[in-house]
């Protein structure tokens, strides 16, 4: 629905055309639990007459039975659509609302107040133009006001509202008032936040939400809806900065015509302008600025559009376009600032998806440099990340991709990391700089190749990986597959989990994080025998399918051979040769696969033994006659 205008009674042609080139503003309410976000969301929704009778009668209805305003209106009630908010009186999910009046059109998030709803906010904020941090005037600055406006100035919203709320619950003082500007500014002062607009109001009342407040003569600035109607859009600052636009689509409707698809994350583009496409480098000139309604002279940052260019040159869906005088870095490691948003945490040397831009590639998080406690800004040394930590990381990635710093462009320098497995979203990224070290080192070229170690050595390298849990029989199986291939004259490495953890991994305890590092190590040297031509044997119990689906990706296709060594827990436990599960279950060894830590079998292994109804020489047969069926030896 639209703001209700006379123009729509006297010329509704003129109305939408009006309604159709405002300006639109994106805004955040956030702040502690019960400071008033939802009513004041709700006050503006009312004031701009965007509510129908029925919504009006039904939110009436509503304040009587869930209200906590007597027998006034409730206008919380507009925006807590769930159930569990109404009965309780506070937000959970992010909600999100349009309004709009005559200078401009509006899209507010209403997000939570609770802590452990941090990643909803940080959700509602990654697209906002401004935050409207809501301050309870009885209570001051609370710690979730500096947990909000520390993640609100870290994500780049660069206009703040302190918007200290329920004066007239505090006799409309200006004393209160002047008192929670000064700790605020002192707070503000610390993070580098430079600003910050201030108005005392009451959402519930309407004071300085649309006209000036009677109850406060000696406020002389502007009121809520005045600073929304006027302040500047990141969007209009964004068409100063050099040319960005990453490619969505390759559009071939046909064999004549060839563009590129994408909406502009940045600066302006023309006919004729030179562009460079990253990470290639090449370069060509803008032909024409194609759109549904026809060619345009030029285009800028927010406007999705078709490019086509002079030359026939390489691109595709991920590349970024760039203008050629002012071109975005390149590099495949960096330093980053990482807010995590799932429940399982996030681990050092774990594989994710990285999708920044359009762009999705391989990440792994190799180092956490510390972790930001946002409640007294202290940097803490942290081996993992949980729910809703924030954390300095180093990130490497399997390609180079073209980027900007955060802080420069949010489009092309944020991110979001994605389980390879499960498919959610795990945590949000600001890309800070490119290391030195990406820069330094490349790939040396060498003539002795894997395809001419492996001809001599007449076979195929692979790695033959088995899992499965402790007395399962890996390393006897495994034992009795190397001494089958070796009596048949191929060249072979066992690679045994006991026997690496007393040199290679000796500094490598049994937590989940040493766990995923113990076999990134593994897997690397792996990588290294299979470049060797040789047939590699790993016998751990790896127990996570994210490190194997990593340890598989570091080799080609058909190089990695997950063999599932299946054996029910209570047989393992029955076997238990080194007493480890009696140990465990005692309590006396933690974070033990299938006791205390989980195991989590592959879902599609290239090869699995029942060892409880087959001896182990008759698994280390079936092992060969599946390399010998399928042309590794």
């Amino acid at each position: 629905m639209a703001h209700v205008s006379d123009l729509i009674a006297t010329d509704i042609a003129q109305y939408l055309k009006n309604h159709e080139h405002k300006s639109l503003l994106r805004f955040i309410t956030c702040g502690s639990v019960d400071d008033g976000k939802s009513t004041l969301i709700g006050r503006l929704l009312f004031e701009s007459k965007m509510l129908f009778e029925d919504q009006l009668a039904a939110v009436e209805s509503d304040s009587k039975k869930f209200g906590t305003q007597g027998d006034s209106i409730d206008f919380a009630l507009l925006v807590d659509g769930l159930a569990a908010e109404r009965e309780q009186g506070i937000t959970i999910d992010v909600a999100y609302r349009f309004f709009s009046t005559d200078k401009r059109k509006f899209i507010v998030a209403d997000t939570p107040g609770h802590e452990q709803y941090t990643r909803n906010m940080v959700t509602g904020a990654s697209t906002a133009d401004v935050a409207i941090l809501m301050v309870d005037a009885r209570k001051g600055i609370l710690t979730q006001t500096r947990r909000h406006s520390y993640l609100t100035h870290l994500i780049g919203i660069r206009h703040i509202v302190v918007a200290i709320n329920k004066m007239d619950l505090v006799d409309y003082s200006e004393k209160v008032y002047d008192q929670i500007v000064d700790d605020y500014r002192d707070f503000a002062r610390q993070l580098g936040i430079e600003n910050v607009t201030f108005i005392p109001m009451s959402a519930f009342k309407g004071d300085n939400i649309i006209e000036p407040s009677i109850n406060m003569p000696w406020y002389h600035g502007t009121t809520l809806m005045g600073y929304l109607e006027t302040v500047e859009i990141d969007e209009e600052r964004l068409k100063h900065k050099p040319f960005r636009m990453p490619v969505q689509w390759v559009n071939r409707p046909n064999l004549d015509f060839r563009g590129f698809s994408g909406q502009i994350g940045g600066g302006t583009i023309h006919p004729g302008d030179k562009i460079r496409v990253l990470p290639s480098g090449k370069e060509s000139t803008v032909a024409r600025i194609v759109t549904r309604d026809g060619d345009l002279e030029s285009a800028q940052a927010g406007q999705s559009i078709t490019l086509t260019l002079t030359d026939e040159i390489d691109i595709s869906r991920g590349d970024l376009m760039v203008a050629a005088q002012e071109p975005a870095a390149v590099a495949k490691q960096f330093e980053t600032t990482v807010i995590w948003m799932h429940e399982e945490p996030m681990l050092p040397g774990r594989t994710y998806l990285m999708k920044i831009g359009t762009k999705t590639v391989s990440a792994s998080l190799t180092d956490i440099k510390y972790q930001v406690n946002v409640n007294t800004m202290e940097h803490m040394a942290a081996k993992k990340l949980e729910l809703n930590g924030i954390g300095v990381c180093t990130i490497s990635l399997d390609q180079a991709i073209a980027f900007d710093p955060y802080s420069e462009n949010q489009d092309t320098g944020g991110f979001i990391l994605i389980d390879r497995i499960s498919n959610n979203t795990m945590g949000a990224g600001l890309v800070n700089f490119a290391l030195r070290r990406s820069q330094n080192i490349t790939m040396q070229h060498v003539d002795v190749n894997k395809e001419g170690r492996s001809q001599l050595k007449h076979q195929k390298p692979c790695i033959l990986w088995l899992t499965g849990l402790s007395g399962a029989g890996k390393s006897t199986v495994a034992n009795l597959v190397e001494k089958k291939l070796f009596t048949m004259g191929h060249h072979t490495y066992l690679l045994d989990g006991d026997n690496v953890r007393h040199g290679l991994n000796k500094d490598l305890g049994f937590t989940d994080g040493d766990r995923v590092e113990n076999i990134r190590r593994i897997a690397e040297v792996a990588k290294l025998m299979v470049d060797a031509g040789l047939i590699v044997i790993t016998a751990f119990i790896s127990p996570f399918r994210s490190e194997r689906r990593m340890a598989r990706e570091m080799v080609g296709d058909g190089e990695f051979v997950e063999i599932f060594i299946d054996t029910p827990l209570s047989i393992a436990e029955q076997r238990d040769v080194k007493g480890l599960y009696k140990k465990a279950r005692r309590g006396e060894l933690k974070n033990f696969t299938g006791i205390d830590s989980p195991y989590e079998p592959p879902e599609t292994p290239e090869c699995r033994l029942d060892t409880t109804a087959a001896t182990p020489e008759e698994s280390a047969d079936m092992v060969i006659e599946y390399l010998r069926e399928r042309g590794y030896i």
